[in-house]
């Protein structure tokens, strides 16, 4: 199995980027998203991987950071869902927008992917459920490492806010991006992350 490929970056196609390591270019998958967060050709690159052994061959699909191939690997773990639809739905949103939509249960976002109808995202939403934490999404897993700088509290509040904002209407990507952008600190409630989420939507 190979974890990752740590190497200087060759090439950049249209969805697949080549890595060259130890002499050897290999061809990994990426979803759009990962395009422009790429280094410039010829600088160093570290891409975590998923290898899909099938009879026809290896194939490589890969992430800049462990957070987002976890979400490849929770997404092919949904019925009806293949690597290469993963990787699909991972071009159409990022993985952060992602968590957002189905910790909201908000599967109007997730349709929007090719090829996954309301069905499919409603069981995408189902399948992951328990698997997304809010705290996933509220300290940003944009990073390599999980920013422990959330309590258990803290997040419990962020979700009880992006709940109250979609009761209030707002569809739950839009509440999310909210309530992620409030410095959620220890002792804030609900009701305090839900009033400056506010101030946010208000623009």
């Amino acid at each position: 199995m190979i974890s990752y490929v740590k190497g200087i970056l060759g090439e950049i196609l249209e969805q697949e980027i080549v890595v060259e390591a130890g002499g050897i270019g290999y061809g990994i998958q990426v979803p759009v998203t990962v395009l422009d967060r790429l280094p410039g050709l010829g600088k160093e690159v570290k891409i975590y991987t998923y290898m899909q052994v099938r009879e026809d061959g290896l194939s490589l699909f890969g992430f800049l950071n462990r957070q987002d191939l976890l979400m490849f690997r929770q997404l092919i773990g949904v019925s009806g869902i293949g690597p290469k639809g993963a990787l699909g739905v991972l071009s159409a949103l990022s993985p952060d927008t992602l968590r957002m939509a189905v910790l909201s249960g908000d599967a109007k976002t997730i349709s929007k992917a090719p090829g996954v109808g309301n069905k499919t995202a409603q069981r995408i939403i189902l399948d992951l459920k328990d698997k997304v934490k809010a705290e996933d999404i509220l300290s940003g897993f944009d990073k390599e490492e999980e920013d422990s700088s959330y309590s258990d509290m803290t997040a419990q509040s962020g979700k009880e806010a992006v709940e109250a904002l979609v009761a209030l209407g707002y569809s739950g990507t839009e509440a999310a991006k909210a309530v992620r952008r409030v410095e959620i600190s220890e002792g804030m409630t609900a009701e305090d992350v839900l009033r400056q989420s506010l101030k946010f939507l208000a623009f």
